[in-house]
């Protein structure tokens, strides 16, 4: 039986890369569940695997007595002696059990057992593993899709990226290749359950600490970052060199690092601004692409109107309301643009109401 654990644990540590020092152990308990349900009073028993040629040595602890009144847990010192000669009364003595006498339901039952330790251990092995990439993105290949989600195998785990977290507009087939961000590892009873995104914000920020050297060296830094998946990105940078253009290192040169993030997001827009603790400055630089003419604010309200050219006004606003949306996002302010024309109306007519006023007041 040795020889077998031996192959057994030897195959099981190469494919599931267990420690065999961790199996040998879940064999110990294995083998012990599997002696005690063999025997009716079984808690004085003890069992252990070699850890140099995994013979199983399983003794019954007993009491030496006298006379024995308990012959689950005592031994008399006549029988006692022929097991050790130096056995004495009120000494604990391991008696040997003889292992084969289980026969091949024993076996079987301890193989059951350790194989539902390793299972065990597999998961704690995947657990540790993918807490430590939380916050981090990963690659994997799409191995099907059922209820709702994508099943994504990443290396020897499988993780689900849900349908509502990928990019909207996105189809991915079997076998394709994606890159998503591991949001969460929460353990459950099927093991560890690996939660994927590719429509949180979080996936556009590690997107550009992994292409943009200046953010993963902390020089250039993230200050916000709104999206709508599929459709628009605005996020807005500072530097903390006053030699490093923050959206010059994002934009890279030529555009290659904002492409190569505009590829992976499908083709995404991706709005890249200077942070400005002015808040003027912060919305309209927000509201690009387009071109603001003024802008005025309300601090305790935390209210600002912005006065778009007539043909700036729809780019301002953007398709649905989405550029003006994101924008009260990104900077927390609460933004109306109105056109340049309706500006000007406005201002006519409180100018005409002061003069009537002011002519009221002659006469």
């Amino acid at each position: 039986m040795s020889k077998e654990l031996r192959y057994l644990i030897d195959q099981l540590s190469f494919e599931k890369g267990i420690s065999k020092e961790t199996l040998r152990s879940n064999l110990e308990s294995a083998i012990l569940s599997a002696v005690k349900k063999r025997f009716s009073d079984s808690d004085n028993i003890t069992l252990s695997v070699s850890p140099d040629n995994y013979e199983i040595t399983a003794c019954r602890i007993k009491s030496v007595v006298e006379k024995v009144q308990d012959d689950g847990n005592e031994i008399s010192l006549k029988d006692a002696v022929e097991i050790s000669k130096e056995a004495q009364v009120g000494e604990e003595l391991n008696i040997p059990i003889d292992i084969k006498e289980f026969g091949r339901i024993a076996a079987q039952t301890a193989k059951q057992v350790l194989f539902q330790k390793v299972r065990e251990a597999e998961r704690e092995v995947i657990y540790d593993e993918f807490i430590s990439k939380v916050d981090t993105i990963i690659s994997g290949t799409v191995q099907r899709k059922e209820r709702g989600a994508y099943i994504v195998g990443i290396g020897k785990a499988e993780a689900c990226l849900p349908i509502k977290e990928t990019i909207h507009g996105e189809h991915l087939k079997t076998g394709d290749t994606v890159r998503a961000y591991i949001e969460s590892v929460n353990t459950t009873s099927k093991g560890p359950q690996i939660l994927l995104t590719r429509a949180n914000t979080s996936f556009v920020a590690a997107l550009f600490k992994m292409e943009v050297p200046e953010i993963n060296d902390g020089i250039v830094e993230i200050r916000n970052i709104v999206r709508e998946a599929g459709d628009r990105t605005k996020m807005s940078v500072i530097s903390n060199d006053s030699s490093i253009d923050p959206v010059g290192a994002c934009v890279g040169m030529k555009g290659t690092r904002v492409q190569s993030i505009v590829r992976e997001l499908r083709g995404e827009r991706i709005d890249i601004i200077h942070w400005s603790d002015d808040p003027r400055h912060y919305i309209a630089a927000a509201l690009t692409p387009a071109t603001i003419d003024k802008l005025g604010i309300n601090e305790e309200d935390r209210t600002a109107m912005v006065v778009a050219d007539d043909q700036q006004l729809s780019i301002a606003i953007g398709k649905k309301g989405q550029n003006v949306r994101l924008a009260m996002k990104l900077t927390g302010w609460e933004i109306d643009i109105i056109s340049e024309t309706r500006y000007s109306e406005i201002r006519q007519e409180n100018i005409d109401i002061s003069l009537d006023q002011t002519s009221s007041d002659e006469e």
